[in-house]
C-alpha cells in the first residue's frame, strides 16, 4: 500500500479513529489494534513475506530476554546476528553474489551458469531488520531493558508508519512514548497533517515529474547525449532526495497523528558543505545507526588513525550494500568512506582553509 495511494488514505482515517477509540479503553487493545493494521497494510504488497516480519519479533524478544537475563549474553546476540543477516543476506544478497559468481565464471572461460533464486525482494525488510538488530545490542550493552510483552515488541518492530522506509527507530524511542498516556494534541495533529502534505507534494510534484526527465535517460543510456546524460544524473539526485525525503515525511507525519514522535530523517543534505556534514543530513536515522553499532564497535577512532580510516571505509562499504544489492552501491560506499577519509586527514593537517561563506566554494562543494 503506498502512502500516496486512495487505498491508504481511506485505510488512514479507519486506523486513527479506531486507536484513538481504544487508547481511551485499553492500551493494550491499542496496541493489539495497531499491529493487525500494521499486517494488513504490510499484506497489500505480500501476505507470503509478513511471515519473515514475525520471524525476527519471536526470535528476537525471545533473544532479548535471555541477553538480559543470561551471564553469558554474547551467544544470544549472535544468534540474533546469525537470524536477523541470515535473513536479511539470503533475500537481499543471494541472487547478487550468484551473479557474481556467474560473472566471474565466464570471465575465466567455464560454462557453468548458478540459477538465481526467483523470489521477490521483501519490501522494508533492510529497516526492520535493523531496527530489530538495534534492540538487542542495547540489551546486550545494558544500555535497555527486554519489553516483557511481546505485543508491544511486535508493534515497534512493524509499526506501519515507518515499516517500509524508515526512520529507523531506536527502542527506548519508541517505548517511552508507547509507556505514556497519548492524548490528542493539536498542535501535533497540524504538525503531522502539514508533514504528511509536504511528503506529497514532494512525491507527487517534485519526484514524479524529474522522474519523466530521469527514465528515458536511464532506460536507454545509449540514446542519450553527453548534456542529456548530465541533467539526468543532477535530476536523479533530486528525484531520489524528494522521493526518499517525501515517504519518510509522510511516515513521520502519520506516526504522529497516531501519537508519536520520531526523529527527523533529512536536513537539507544538499547544502552540506562537506561529506561528513552530508552524512549529518542524509538518512539521518540510518547514519546513526551505522556510527553507533557498526563504526563505534569496529573500534570508531580510538585506535589510531589506520584503523579508524579501515572503520570508515568498512562502515561507508556495507553501508552501501546496504542501500542496494549491487557493485554500484559498494563502490558509491566506498568513495564516501574515500572523501571521508580525505576529509580526515585535510582537517588533522590543516591541508586546507576553505572558506565556507564563499559562494563559488559552496558551489563547488554541492556539485561534489
Amino acid at each position: 500500500m503506498l502512502f500516496n495511494s486512495i487505498h491508504f488514505f481511506i485505510f488512514l482515517p479507519i486506523v486513527l479513529l479506531g486507536a484513538a477509540i481504544l487508547r481511551k479503553y485499553s492500551k493494550k487493545a491499542e496496541v493489539l489494534f495497531l499491529i493487525i493494521a500494521s499486517a494488513y497494510f504490510y499484506g497489500q504488497w505480500s501476505w507470503n513475506y509478513i511471515i519473515l516480519i514475525y520471524i525476527t519479533i519471536v526470535t528476537d524478544y525471545i533473544l532479548g530476554l535471555k541477553c538480559y537475563s543470561s551471564d553469558k549474553p554474547q551467544k544470544f546476540l549472535l544468534l540474533s546476528l546469525i537470524v536477523n543477516l541470515g535473513i536479511l543476506g539470503f533475500f537481499k544478497y543471494a541472487n547478487f553474489l550468484i551473479n557474481t559468481g556467474n560473472n566471474i565464471s565466464t570471465g575465466l572461460g567455464f560454462d557453468y551458469q548458478m540459477q538465481f533464486f526467483e523470489f521477490l525482494l521483501p519490501v522494508g525488510i533492510s529497516f526492520y531488520t535493523f531496527q530489530s538488530l538495534s534492540y538487542t545490542i542495547d540489551i546486550y550493552r545494558k544500555e535497555l531493558q527486554p519489553r516483557k510483552s511481546i505485543f508491544d515488541y511486535a508493534l515497534f518492530i512493524s509499526f506501519f508508519p515507518q515499516l517500509v522506509a524508515g526512520p529507523i527507530v531506536r527502542a527506548s524511542e519508541f517505548f517511552e512514548q508507547l509507556d505514556k498516556k497519548r492524548h490528542f494534541s493539536f498542535d501535533m495533529a497540524q504538525s503531522g497533517v502539514m508533514l504528511i502534505l509536504l511528503g506529497l507534494v514532494k512525491k507527487i510534484v517534485f519526484a514524479d515529474n524529474l522522474a519523466t526527465i530521469v527514465d528515458p535517460v536511464f532506460d536507454n543510456p545509449e540514446s542519450a547525449n553527453g548534456l542529456m546524460t548530465l541533467i539526468a544524473v543532477y535530476a536523479f539526485a533530486f528525484q531520489i532526495y524528494f522521493d526518499f525525503s517525501g515517504y519518510t515525511d509522510i511516515a513521520i507525519g502519520v506516526a504522529k497523528l497516531l501519537g508519536f514522535s520520531f526523529p527527523r530523517n533529512f536536513n537539507h543534505p544538499y547544502i552540506a558543505l562537506s561529506i561528513q556534514d552530508f552524512w549529518r543530513r542524509w538518512h539521518m536515522t540510518l547514519s546513526r545507526w551505522l556510527r553507533d553499532y557498526l563504526y563505534i564497535s569496529l573500534g570508531g577512532n580510538r585506535k589510531g588513525s589506520y584503523k579508524t580510516m579501515r572503520n570508515l571505509f568498512l562502515t561507508m562499504f556495507l553501508g552501501g550494500l546496504w542501500h542496494g544489492a549491487s557493485w554500484n552501491f559498494a563502490l558509491w560506499g566506498v568513495l564516501h568512506g574515500v572523501y571521508l577519509a580525505i576529509e580526515r586527514i585535510i582537517d588533522k593537517y590543516k591541508l586546507f582553509k576553505w572558506n565556507l561563506q564563499n559562494k563559488f566554494i559552496r558551489l563547488f562543494k554541492w556539485l561534489v
